[in-house]
């Protein structure tokens, strides 16, 4: 009780009234010192000015798109990517677990966001280590969140250490209604001898969307296996088929009645539930073998069955459960009628197509009905599907396991990245492949945005580029990363990890660097966050720096992505230095070496015939220092101003983000 009156004790005026207000209306309410601060202090954080490290960027510019390595502090790197606020499709990330070695947190961040200092490993013995990790993730999960499309999904992995505390931060920023999920993944397949209790064999991904109305959980490729079950020994003109359940899990009364077999007259029910197709469907698949059938009352209490006509039927005792024991055979010889439906099936069975409604045991077992191959999804469900491969009924998703064939495990992941970088990597834990595969199919639209903002090994970017090639598929992705104070990896680990898996680089069995895959036609651009953006700034700026950050910043006021794209001209041109999609040139006035220049008739006069001998298009997008001369061709952007809005920075305050969302 006294911890409780402490903690109350150290909440903010704005806090203690949060609390009440959530308490008041009968709410649950997260609680935690610094929760106010932690909550506003995103607004504190200013964008970066970013350098485009053409060393370590690769193949820029050969591919359909605009990948990105970030080498920097992840919020203060969202924050910078201003003008993809609101334009990604996914986010999967793997913040650290606060496992005693691999969590660090600077308490001047309490204060001031932009201190570029990492700060100390958050050990077990630390009694504030969980206030401290929910302070370090609330700002990170209200950016991700604001980075997203309206109908974007965040997919986030943790395990058991921190798994109650993320639950709450998410449904306090993204409202519990838009939780999708939480899948348990098998990350071993043989217990550990590292617990007293239980061995821990699964992790978490907590799934949620900005707005789960708006989101769409897609079908995941149909697997080998799945597609065996379908054989076609009859040769059917339809193709490969199974056999299905004709009778659905669901109680419709009217359509649980009897049907007649024409092999040996027997009754056949729909168990506890009914069938699954009408009665009219049902008469048509049964004459189908050859004998006419009439519907008739049979006195058992059910609608009338369809049976042979002019066929007897057989008695139904009064202690038969046929809900339990659905069929009803013959005691005794058959009559004529049965007889004759039996040659008929019979000579159907052994020379024809076997019909819609057939049934096991050559005839003389239960019912089943084909499910062709080519009338099913092209996928399978990723929650779960009903047992004979019905796919046109889903369930919600609530809690998944995925077992380690579906998701691999994390002794996958640490081969696959000792496979592509070799040994010595000192990574523990790696997420497979396998695993962000699949959630990149379930929510990432085929030309969508991935954002990672703690990359790590780069397993994100490595699963992007994997999917792009073995299908259509041109998503791009953004990866973050800074790695640790004594090895920031960025560069080192994630970089060169998805370098390689575009060149088909791998270390073979002596530890050699050799090619052992197929290239990946893909690249990526390397921006490294340097310091802070103001107008003072950006005005000192050398011209290459300059054409970094408007390269790295530029978006239109209608945020359409495709247009803000800008791909860099090499050329030694004295102002133009990109294009966007629509090839509409993009321009930096240059006065001589030091300084930003103005737009007036002569300057005016040389850009236009760059852009000829370029052969970009109007309008001219030009940035300078100021405009004297106006024609209907240049859309014109102030320097700084106009970046400081593009970088969300108000011109007049340099406050960043100063709208609601």
């Amino acid at each position: 009780m006294e911890s409780n009156i402490n903690s109350l004790e150290m909440m903010s005026k704005e806090e203690l009234l949060d609390f009440a207000k959530k308490m008041i209306n009968g709410g649950v309410s997260l609680s935690f010192n610094g929760k106010r601060t932690a909550q506003v202090i995103e607004r504190k954080v200013m964008p970066r000015i970013v350098k485009i490290d053409k060393e370590l960027s690769f193949n820029v510019n050969t591919v359909d798109g605009k990948n990105i390595i970030i080498d920097g502090e992840n919020l203060q790197a969202m924050v910078t990517l201003y003008k993809y606020k609101g334009q990604i499709d996914l986010i999967i990330t793997d913040p650290p677990y606060n496992t005693g070695k691999d969590f660090r947190y600077n308490d001047k961040w309490d204060t001031d966001p932009n201190d570029p200092d990492l700060g100390e490993v958050v050990t077990l013995e630390d009694g504030s280590r969980h206030t401290k990790w929910m302070k370090f993730m609330l700002p990170r999960i209200q950016m991700m969140k604001s980075m997203l499309k309206p109908n974007g999904v965040l997919a986030i992995c943790i395990d058991e250490r921190e798994f109650f505390h993320l639950g709450m931060l998410l449904n306090e920023v993204f409202g519990e209604e838009n939780r999708i999920g939480i899948i348990n993944w098998q990350k071993s397949y043989s217990p550990k001898n590292d617990s007293t209790h239980l061995s821990s064999a699964t992790e978490y991904v907590i799934v949620y969307s900005k707005n789960k109305d708006n989101a769409t959980t897609k079908l995941l490729d149909r697997t080998e296996e799945m597609n065996s079950k379908y054989k076609n020994p009859d040769n059917d003109p339809e193709g490969l088929w199974t056999s299905g359940d004709p009778a659905a899990r669901t109680k419709t009364d009217k359509d649980r009645y009897a049907i007649q077999s024409p092999f040996n007259g027997a009754l056949h029910y729909p168990g506890t539930g009914s069938w699954r197709n009408t009665k009219k469907n049902m008469k048509e698949y049964l004459e189908a073998w050859g004998s006419k059938y009439i519907e008739m009352d049979i006195k058992d209490g059910r609608p009338k069955a369809l049976v042979i006509k002019g066929a007897s039927i057989p008695h139904i005792s009064e202690e038969q459960n046929i809900d339990n024991n659905p069929v009803v055979n013959f005691v005794g010889d058959l009559d004529e009628e049965i007889l004759k439906a039996e040659k008929k099936a019979i000579r159907i069975r052994d020379s024809k197509v076997i019909p819609l409604l057939h049934f096991l045991k050559s005839g003389y077992g239960r019912p089943r009905l084909k499910r062709y191959l080519n009338q099913v999804k092209k996928g399978k469900v990723a929650l779960t599907f009903w047992a004979d491969e019905d796919y046109d009924e889903l369930f919600q998703m609530g809690c998944q396991s995925w077992v380690h064939e579906d998701s691999g495990h994390s002794q996958t992941g640490i081969n696959e990245l000792d496979y592509i970088l070799g040994k010595g990597h000192d990574f523990q834990t790696v997420k497979p492949l396998k695993l962000i595969e699949k959630i990149i199919q379930l929510w990432c639209p085929a030309n969508g945005i991935v954002l990672d903002p703690f990359a790590g090994s780069g397993t994100t970017g490595h699963a992007v580029l994997e999917l792009n090639d073995i299908t259509d598929a041109k998503r791009t992705f953004i990866l973050i990363e800074k790695g640790e104070e004594e090895d920031k990896y960025a560069q080192t680990l994630t970089r060169e990890r998805i370098k390689r898996a575009i060149t088909g680089e791998r270390v073979n069995a002596d530890g050699n660097v050799v090619k052992l895959e197929d290239e990946i036609n893909s690249g990526f651009a390397y921006w490294i966050l340097d310091k802070q953006v103001d107008a003072t700034a950006i005005l000192e700026m050398k011209r290459e720096e300059l054409i970094d950050v408007i390269i790295t910043s530029h978006w239109e006021d209608d945020k359409r992505k495709a247009t803000s794209v800008i791909e860099r001209i090499n050329n030694d041109y004295k102002y133009l230095v990109g294009k966007n999609i629509l090839n509409e040139g993009f321009f930096i006035i240059w006065n001589g070496k030091d300084s930003v220049g103005e737009l007036n008739q002569s300057t005016y006069m040389e850009l236009l015939a760059e852009a000829k001998k370029e052969g970009v298009n109007t309008p001219f997008h030009v940035y300078a220092r100021y405009q004297v001369y106006q024609t209907s061709k240049v859309k014109f952007y102030q320097i700084p101003d106009k970046v400081l809005m593009h970088l969300g920075l108000n011109e007049n305050s340099d406050r960043y983000n100063n709208e609601e969302d």
